[in-house]
């Protein structure tokens, strides 16, 4: 039986969390070339990730480690992703952009090569498998392509995870600087307490998705989180000529429902049951499973959905 903390690891690897779009309000704060250079690769990885991640987990739920060998008892290939080319020119553009970062715009590149390189291989794959065409050379093909595969997966989740590791760095300092100008300029209104909000959230998933999550700086992360959430919907309910949108503080309090439980689960060293596990390992309904990294990513992403159509203003 796996622990709670592999678990983390394995489900975290493979189904990415979204990132924020930077809004309206950011553009107000920062040169619009800035917001719209991190808007092309955030819409990169909001777009390609999540299904080239997909994909790998369909594929290695039949396949394991050693690849196919022709003798399984079912099959179920692996997923396609989406069209490139628009995320491939968006980043072209967004590279020429100021203010110019090197390590930033090498980051992109690579990932565009990484997901571009895998999109004709996922359908080169998904054609054989579809048309069982493993059936007329004894999985041949299907064996060839395996380290195929495994390679151009690896390479497209090391350049995923170093664009996103720049981009969080960025719009970590963006966001710092943002609150402290609202609250120098406007005071803690709405648009304070939204942008906060968020910044703890992100802090959240971090601590929780870390390649060795640590319960003392999870913990503290979710308690300010809370405080955060009960601050945000106080001063909503005080403040209704500010407009706080309803579902934005509904999807904030879910997703801390979400982080609790999943904290207290890691605490308390709680196992899944035995039916919480099939449904942990059929894949795409592991998001019903309460206190799951799959249910936080699931509930983080509509947070920062709703954050995206607009919280406030």
């Amino acid at each position: 039986m796996r622990s709670v903390r592999t678990l983390i690891l394995t489900v975290s690897a493979l189904v990415p969390a979204w990132l924020p779009l930077a809004t309206a309000s950011a553009a107000r704060a920062e040169p619009p070339t800035l917001v719209e250079k991190l808007n092309a690769y955030v819409g990169c990885i909001n777009r390609l990730s999540e299904r080239a991640y997909d994909s790998r987990e369909r594929y290695v739920s039949w396949v394991g480690k050693k690849g196919p060998t022709g003798k399984e008892r079912i099959i179920y290939g692996t997923y396609t992703i989406y069209d490139t080319s628009d995320c491939k020119s968006s980043v072209e553009k967004a590279n020429t952009l100021e203010p110019r970062d090197a390590a930033l715009e090498a980051a992109a590149s690579a990932y565009v090569t990484a997901v571009v390189a895998l999109e004709p291989l996922l359908k080169e794959a998904d054609d054989y498998y579809t048309q069982e065409d493993y059936k007329d050379d004894k999985m041949a093909k299907g064996k060839a392509m395996h380290p195929r595969l495994v390679a151009a997966w690896d390479t497209f989740a090391s350049a995923d995870q170093k664009l996103r590791a720049g981009i969080d760095e960025i719009q970590d300092k963006m966001a710092a600087e943002r609150l402290t100008e609202i609250e120098r300029s406007e005071g803690r209104n709405a648009r304070y307490h939204v942008e906060a909000l968020m910044m703890h959230a992100k802090r959240v998933m971090r601590t929780q998705s870390a390649e060795r999550p640590e319960l003392a700086g999870m913990t503290a992360a979710v308690g300010e989180y809370d405080e955060i959430v009960k601050a945000t919907e106080a001063f909503a309910e005080a403040n209704r000529e500010q407009k706080i949108g309803s579902m934005f503080v509904s999807s904030a309090k879910s997703f801390l429902v979400t982080a609790k439980q999943l904290m207290r689960r890691i605490r308390d060293k709680v196992p899944y049951s035995s039916g919480e596990k099939m449904i942990l390992n059929s894949g795409g309904g592991a998001w019903m499973v309460e206190g799951s990294p799959a249910r936080m990513m699931r509930d983080y992403n509509e947070l920062v959905t709703s954050y995206n159509r607009g919280a406030s203003f």
